[in-house]
């Protein structure tokens, strides 16, 4: 997809020069992935406390696969 967008270039040059992006679709591609995670890592900690994962080897053993 193409896009045109105006990012201010000291932004630009500092995120690059952090990120040591070769190129700044690179760069882009790198932010938008980092921002998805952080947002799933932050969807996955509203469940902490909530799951029990207090599971016996025996009831593993008991469960059927497939």
């Amino acid at each position: 997809m193409r896009i045109t967008i105006d990012i201010p270039d000291g932004l630009m040059g500092e995120a690059l020069k952090i990120t040591q992006s070769r190129t700044k679709t690179e760069l882009i591609k790198l932010a938008l992935e980092n921002i998805i995670q952080k947002n799933k890592i932050m969807d996955l900690k509203k469940f902490r406390g909530d799951v029990n994962l207090d599971i016996g080897l025996n009831t593993l053993r008991k469960r059927q696969c497939c």
